[in-house]
């Protein structure tokens, strides 16, 4: 049996919701009919103008409260969920412990990006959200390359290093570039013959462990994401290798 979901606006399923956008015209009354309008044919039925501010000297920023009739089937929805645990620091010290060696990571945001802020929460001792990065683990040995690293520069230093996972964080998305440059490293590893040698990883703001599946990674990791997620997951794969089991990112 089907199950819908609406949006919750003021009680479950009235299916209101709220837009934002920025239109290249001044406020007025011309602009709220524009907005209104706009809004209708985005689907939202008795729009209601709630903002209209100048953003600049030709734009105006509006959030618009309507009604939309439309409706999700959750049970009609696959997708490759990250298997990724919520685990205590203490048993992702103990699977490292278990491994008997340090689990060498290395992680970079890469080509143009110089957005550092989310592979910096990852991999950093100051961590996130209340949780210190990998560097802060007994069992890790955690390398943040920084900004703008290459490719090639990537795969260099996690093959000098002997690294078990490779950390990619993709911040820009303009015309796709994040796509492609995370394609390429996977291509690039995939030349030199050591794509298998490492466990590789996704993560950034439009990134979703569908599409990280589809690029070629492991796992991918969207907004939010936690260091102990990525520790739990990383410590858990790669000591699943070293008994011989194959990576299965959908168990």
């Amino acid at each position: 049996m089907a199950k819908w979901l609406r949006a919750y606006g003021d009680r479950e399923g009235d299916g209101m919701v709220q837009m934002t956008f920025t239109l290249a015209i001044l406020p007025g009354d011309r602009a709220r009919e524009g907005a209104k309008r706009f809004a209708e044919a985005h689907g939202l039925k008795e729009p209601l103008v709630t903002t209209m501010e100048q953003c600049s000297q030709a734009h105006t920023y509006f959030v618009v409260y309507g009604h939309s009739a439309h409706q999700v089937d959750v049970d009609s929805i696959d997708v490759a969920e990250l298997a990724a645990k919520p685990l205590a620091r203490e048993q992702i010290e103990a699977m490292g412990k278990e491994l008997g060696r340090k689990i060498v990571v290395v992680g970079a945001c890469t080509g143009s990006d110089a957005h550092t802020v989310g592979i910096d929460a990852i991999l950093n001792y100051k961590g996130f959200a209340g949780e210190k990065g990998l560097e802060s683990y007994k069992c890790f040995d955690a390398h943040n390359l920084g900004a703008q690293v290459e490719n090639v520069e990537l795969a260099e230093r996690a093959k000098a290093l002997g690294a078990d996972a490779i950390l990619v964080s993709q911040v820009i998305t303009q015309r796709n570039c994040h796509k492609e440059n995370a394609a390429a490293l996977i291509d690039l590893l995939q030349k030199e013959g050591v794509r298998d040698k490492f466990l590789l990883l996704l993560g950034g703001p439009r990134i979703d462990n569908k599409l990280a599946l589809e690029l070629g990674y492991e796992g991918g990791f969207g907004p939010g994401t936690k260091p102990s997620t990525v520790a739990a997951f990383v410590a858990e794969e790669v000591l699943r290798r070293a008994k011989g089991k194959s990576v299965d990112p959908r168990r």
